[in-house]
């Protein structure tokens, strides 16, 4: 593929785009195999959490973090919208799987009162026995995975490297 030229300014000479801007580098072989680590870590322990979870439960992550969620906020309610949001999910992938989780029983919709357009998720009875089942030995599988090994130092410098993370992360969005 070439590129078109552009004038550079300080010498209206003739170049092409990558001779006058500089490319980014590749990862050092350090950077390279700590990111490679990290992926590994992250995958290694959805997968075995997500194992878990079915195993013990017959719940999908993506069932639990919804029941979780939902769980932890004053009446068992959220608005569709800031349900995703907090997942992290599109419209899409959040309406498909409460549908199906309110074929089990698990959550229901139920329209907004303050926005017509907008649509609430509740918890139900069924739903809320279902998360308070899950959570021990889910809640056992992530201190056996992620904390259990780590030192209380060692915690605290990751819940350190973490912030710094999220929050470069936040600043970047903007």
């Amino acid at each position: 593929m070439t590129r078109p030229h552009y004038r550079r300014v300080s010498d209206a000479s003739t170049k092409t785009y990558d001779e006058c801007v500089a490319r980014p580098k590749r990862l050092t072989e350090d950077q390279r195999l700590l990111w490679k680590a990290y992926r590994d870590l992250f995958q290694g322990l959805t997968s075995a959490l997500q194992d878990q979870l079915h195993r013990d439960t017959a719940l999908s992550g993506s069932e639990y973090s919804v029941l979780t969620a939902l769980s932890h906020t004053p009446d068992g309610v959220l608005r569709a919208r800031e349900l995703g949001a907090e997942l992290g999910w599109d419209r899409s992938r959040l309406s498909h799987l409460v549908r199906r989780m309110e074929k089990r029983g698990l959550v229901t919709r139920e329209e907004c009162s303050e926005d017509a357009r907008g649509s609430m998720v509740r918890l139900t009875d069924d739903g809320m026995a279902t998360v308070e089942e899950a959570a021990p030995e889910h809640s056992e599988a992530i201190r056996r995975y992620f904390f259990n090994p780590l030192s209380k130092e060692q915690l605290e410098t990751l819940a350190e490297v973490v912030d710094r993370l999220l929050d470069n992360l936040e600043r970047n969005k903007k």
